[in-house]
């Protein structure tokens, strides 16, 4: 039963990567028309908004489970992991912004792949099974030769996307933790919410007042500004992040890292279904690696304190 369970979620961890892969394409195209700041905030508040009617209808098919004194517990964890999804959200979008390309930032942010267990180990001491540090490297190497050339820089996007790395990697251990003790739609509406007002406030200061609002919201005239914006709060956010609270509840956070770093291989697909952009050698060794360390992690029995 627990193996049918690991399974399913592994299988929604990987779909939710696969949203998350064909987000970077909509980030990239989204930072052409609007700041990080709005469309972080934007994207954010949709999401939440999206989530609503399907809470409303989730409370009206099955009673509440849930202790009085826990909706008091649930917004502290929901604006805890909002937080942390709100900085890492904004500082991957400015590093977009700031020229990091699509592929490049997919692997700058997995090498939270090798931030999450490390962090695990020092805040929870949890250690982590020789198998799941061996896919670790594996899946690193990998994600190095499928995002990356031979002339690696570190440029100041790239700096900022790093940040986000470990911002998310403070947030896939903070739904780690309260995943298993809170409602998954409702610990996500709440995530988003915080992340959209906290971004929006943001957005007034440094996109809207300095150049006024009529000149602030003139792209949002067009489909051009408003399909990648939709994609990433409806499906990036509104979808991948729910699924992947439901998906941590019964997984080893570095196993749960490790599937969610294929987003980066998905990446590169979308590049080249979506963008024509045809895949190397190079990157199909890379893509071989990631697909390898994955199976190492799924067939490895994952270790928990």
């Amino acid at each position: 039963m627990a193996g049918n369970r690991q399974l399913r979620n592994s299988l929604l961890l990987t779909l939710t990567a696969a949203i998350w892969g064909v987000a970077f394409v909509a980030q990239s195209k989204g930072s052409a028309y609007m700041g990080a700041a709005s469309f972080t905030g934007i994207r954010s508040l949709i999401a939440a908004a999206a989530l609503i009617p399907f809470i409303l209808l989730s409370d009206r098919r099955k009673p509440a489970q849930i202790p009085a004194s826990q909706p008091k517990g649930l917004w502290k964890a929901g604006i805890i992991c909002g937080a942390l999804l709100c900085l890492a959200s904004l500082v991957q979008q400015q590093g977009i912004e700031l020229g990091t390309g699509a592929g490049k930032a997919g692997f700058i942010t997995a090498t939270y792949i090798v931030i999450v267990p490390i962090l695990n180990l020092l805040i929870f001491h949890k250690r982590t099974g020789a198998a799941l540090w061996l896919a670790v490297a594996i899946a690193l190497a990998g994600l190095y030769l499928l995002c990356m050339d031979e002339s690696f820089t570190i440029q100041r996007g790239d700096l900022f996307v790093l940040i986000c790395a470990v911002a998310f990697s403070f947030q896939i251990l903070a739904v780690d933790r309260f995943s298993p003790q809170f409602d998954a739609l409702k610990l996500s509406a709440i995530q988003f919410l915080t992340c959209g007002v906290l971004a929006s406030l943001l957005m007034v200061f440094r996109d809207i007042i300095p150049v006024g609002f009529a000149t602030w919201s003139a792209p949002f005239a067009t489909w051009d500004a408003w399909i990648p914006l939709l994609y990433a709060a409806i499906l990036s956010s509104a979808v991948g992040y729910t699924l992947q609270i439901v998906a941590q509840k019964d997984l080893n956070p570095t196993l749960a890292s490790l599937l969610m770093s294929l987003e980066s291989l998905f990446a590169v697909l979308a590049g080249w279904l979506i963008l024509h952009q045809r895949l190397t050698p190079r990157e199909l060794l890379g893509a071989a690696l990631v697909f390898a360390a994955v199976l190492i992690a799924q067939l490895a029995p994952a270790k928990r304190a």
